[in-house]
């Protein structure tokens, strides 16, 4: 077994750059010895700048690209394969040939100079409920630290690991991977003494040739462990590769399992468990019912078994878990604020994960943070809470409400222009509408035990019950693969015409500005005004400009499609009138749409307009491919290729010079990649949906679920009618829900009389009689459903491409309807 050095006397941090450089054995000359605290991987997210270390790492963007950028905001240190191309001065240049090994092997220096007791887990689901389950049930009797969020990753484990110091007692960290010789790396960083394995599943199957590989390599990770908690059932087959000698087991099958769990029953919304253990039977009750909780909690009840907890004090204390939310949640809130709901934990790191998605909202100028004290840091109060006004004011703040007794006690450190502090959060609530919430951006923090949802629900907008969820995390992953697959330098124009397909405005546009795309697009120039006025600097292109509103597009900086000559005309008239010279628009070529767009005969004429035009400036040509998603209409496809090539040559020859050049919508992204030239346009894939990629690829995720609820349950004769026009009945005897959706929210009356169906509690569950207004009816006949339950209209599970089918229409359809009045909430881990 490895044996880990002892405490070390100096504090976790800061270290020097100069001890660094030893240990990273990097190149590079040092100009000044800086002190370092602060690990830096986005150029986005700089924080303690005078203490931090920039690490440029390489993947989907060079991180060398975005050094300038950390340098202007502060940073002098930094881990590089290769030098800087502009001089800065004052900075350090660590040279290495991997940075982000330099970065992993730092990390695990600093985890070997301390000795606390380190779980390790690893698992395909429930890693981070797990982590978060057994900190809750752990935390009163240690001085706990752990993996911020789902930081589990070859760079999420490195800046986990980095918050070790010598006030720890425990280390709680999760290790994901996705192929193999990943787990080595993670496992010299994390060096577990106690291993925990949970549920095995088919996430990451793509990464390795036989599931039992992956179970392999995750085995790596508890190489040097004392312990290993485990279920026996998935790991049966595999005891020769498990090498660590003190193992505990868990089953629902093996009665030689050392917690051998041979009953569950669902008592009032709880699981009710019974095992043997040590030879006699013990009970736990959980919280929960769903098959993934109770699996969880079971790992959870196994560990504190093989930690020595007495069985009815490991029983006492899950009966009191509680859910784990990793999400942040956008809602509207009143007086037209958006409030930002993280109110269930609240510890330093995943306060400034919140602050950096506060800090990428730019619908209001006011920033406002409600705090409750922050519990289990493993600091002294008079520095945590120094290290949180100096987040604060970094994250320029505006509005500071703290709540709590230790924050109180600490006020005079937050120098914040309006600050008000509260004893507990009933104090808060009776001074709520004191505070004049007003066109401000609100996050709310708390500590679990500070009840903040009370907060959450009186500030949030009415609305109602049928709710969108949008995950911002898909959102990301869906333009991340699309970037994948792009060539060197194409730029991305991202689509988001029609409320982004129905998804949002400035909500979906702060995430792609954030993270950086190139241009948006827009269908009307009333789209494109309502993302400026919420802080939207990106470029913006206008599909369908109205010559009538031309001064509105200039003062808000949109640029026009020019694609007729008769629209042409009035803007050059408009702009000869205002004297405005050189005003960046876009020319569209009809190829074969036979849409808009100038046609291949207009080409000469148009060219002569361009010539000395000082009105104009040609931004970008563009057309539009009909069918590029299908192979059958391949040779059509090409035919436009080739036209729109010799139309922007030929312009470009008009012009003297360059422009964007781009023709590929979604599907023409991966099926037409010669046809990329400078930039594409991302349109449905964002949102998870791209014709040319199969389902069952699983590299798109859809970024939407329509969820609504049960109003009523009823019992139905066979043969009695239901809904207008006495349109259903049901065969037998049976029972219907009615629930809170209709034609007025978007589900179309298409989807009546048993065409579409809903998820009731995981079953599907067909429509009975006509769409209403506001409701329709389902079949539940058989089906567990009560008066409240969520019913999914459309999820991951039941897609929207399959309800397009269901009423022979298209996805984009299915999206674009869902009204206004259904409450958008956006969530982001």
């Amino acid at each position: 077994m490895r044996k880990y050095k002892q405490i070390r006397a100096m504090p976790s941090h800061p270290y020097k750059i100069t001890e660094i450089h030893k240990i990273i054995k990097a190149g590079g000359a040092i100009v000044k010895d800086y002190t370092i605290s602060t690990l830096l991987t986005d150029s986005r997210r700089i924080i303690n700048a005078d203490e931090g270390l920039f690490f440029a790492l390489s993947g989907r963007r060079n991180g060398h690209e975005f050094v300038a950028a950390a340098y202007a905001d502060g940073v002098r240190n930094f881990v590089v394969k290769e030098g800087p191309k502009l001089a800065m001065p004052e900075a350090n240049f660590l040279i290495v040939d991997d940075v982000l090994a330099a970065l992993q092997n730092l990390t695990a220096h600093h985890r070997s100079n301390f000795n606390p007791e380190v779980i390790g887990i690893t698992g395909s689901n429930g890693k981070t409920i797990v982590k978060e389950w057994l900190y809750q049930l752990l935390c009163n009797d240690k001085n706990i630290v752990r993996s911020p969020r789902s930081y589990n990753s070859q760079i999420g484990v490195p800046l986990s690991v980095w918050q070790i110091n010598e006030k720890n007692e425990l280390g709680i960290f999760e290790a994901g991977i996705s192929t193999t010789g990943e787990m080595k790396k993670l496992e010299a960083i994390i060096q577990p003494t106690i291993g925990v394995m949970t549920h095995i599943g088919t996430a990451h199957d793509e990464g390795f040739n036989k599931p039992g590989d992956k179970i392999i390599e995750k085995l790596k990770l508890f190489k040097h462990c004392r312990q290993l908690i485990y279920n026996y059932d998935q790991l049966s087959k595999f005891q020769d590769k498990i090498k660590v000698k003190n193992a505990f087991t868990w089953s629902t099958k093996f009665k030689g399992a050392d917690l051998y769990i041979f009953s569950g029953t669902i008592i009032e919304k709880r699981a009710y468990l019974r095992a043997i253990f040590k030879g006699r039977e013990i009970e736990c009750l959980i919280p929960f019912t769903d098959e993934a909780s109770i699996e969880n909690a079971s790992v959870c009840w196994a560990v504190m078994l093989a930690l020595g907890y007495d069985p009815a004090e490991a029983d006492k204390r899950i009966e009191h878990l509680t859910p784990v939310s990793m999400r942040l949640e956008l809602k509207t809130g009143n007086n037209d604020c958006s409030i930002i709901d993280d109110s269930y934990n609240s510890d330093i790191q995943s306060l400034e994960i919140a602050l950096n998605f506060l800090n990428q909202q730019n619908q209001h100028a006011k920033k406002t943070l409600i705090l409750s004290d922050i519990f289990q840091s493993g600091l002294k109060d008079n520095v945590l809470y120094r290290k949180v006004a100096q987040l604060l004011k970094l994250k320029k703040i505006e509005k500071f409400i703290g709540v709590g007794e230790e924050l109180t006690r600490h006020q005079e450190l937050f120098d914040i222009p309006q600050k008000y502090f509260y004893p507990d959060t009933t104090t808060l609530l009776l001074h709520l509408r004191a505070l004049n919430f007003r066109e401000e951006t609100i996050l709310i923090k708390g500590s679990r035990s500070f009840q903040f949802e009370k907060v959450s629900r009186a500030l949030v907008q009415k609305a109602h019950e049928t709710v969108m969820e949008i995950n911002l995390n898909a959102l990301l992953n869906n333009l991340n693969f699309y970037r994948s697959k792009l060539k060197p330098g194409v730029k991305v124009m991202a689509m988001v015409k029609a409320f982004s397909y129905g998804s949002g405005t400035f909500e979906v546009a702060n995430m792609l500005q954030y993270n950086k795309v190139d241009y948006l697009a827009v269908a009307y120039i009333d789209e494109g005004i309502a993302l400026r006025k919420t802080g939207i600097t990106l470029p913006i292109m206008v599909l369908n400009p109205e010559a009538t509103v031309f001064d509105m597009l200039t003062e808000f900086k949109l640029e026009p499609v020019l694609y007729s000559f008769g629209l042409f005309d009035e803007y050059v008239k408009y702009a000869q009138d205002s004297n405005v010279l050189n005003y960046p628009v876009h020319l569209k070529i009809d190829t074969g749409m036979h849409r808009l767009g100038f046609e291949d005969f207009e080409i000469d004429t148009l060219c002569d307009s361009l010539e000395k035009n000082n009105y104009i400036l040609v931004k970008s040509v563009f057309s539009h491919l009909v069918a590029s998603d299908a192979a059958q209409h391949d040779l059509f496809t090409l035919s436009q290729i080739n036209k729109f090539e010799e139309a922007f040559r030929q312009i470009e020859s008009a012009l003297g010079y360059e422009v964007i050049k781009h023709i590929c919508n979604t599907s023409g992204i991966t099926r037409w990649p010669n046809a990329q030239y400078n930039m594409v346009r991302l349109g449905i894939g964002l949102y998870g949906i791209d014709a040319a990629i199969s389902e069952s690829a699983g590299v798109l995720q859809p970024i939407a679920s329509l969820k609504t609820s049960i109003s009523q349950v009823k019992k139905v004769l066979a043969g009695e009618t239901i809904s207008y026009s006495r349109s259903g009945s049901l065969l037998k005897d049976g029972k219907i829900a009615t629930v809170r959706i209709g034609y007025a929210d978007g589900y179309l009356r298409a989807f009546g009389n048993g065409v579409g169906k809903m998820l009731v509690n995981g079953v599907a569950v067909p429509t009975v009689g006509n769409i209403t207004m506001d409701m329709c009816m389902l079949d539940v006949t058989g089906v567990e459903a009560e008066e409240g339950d969520d019913v999914i209209v459309f999820n991951e599970e039941l897609r929207i491409e399959e309800l397009a089918s269901q009423i022979g229409t298209i996805p984009y359809e299915i999206l674009t309807n869902v009204s206004q009045r259904v409450k958008r909430v956006y969530f982001y881990e």
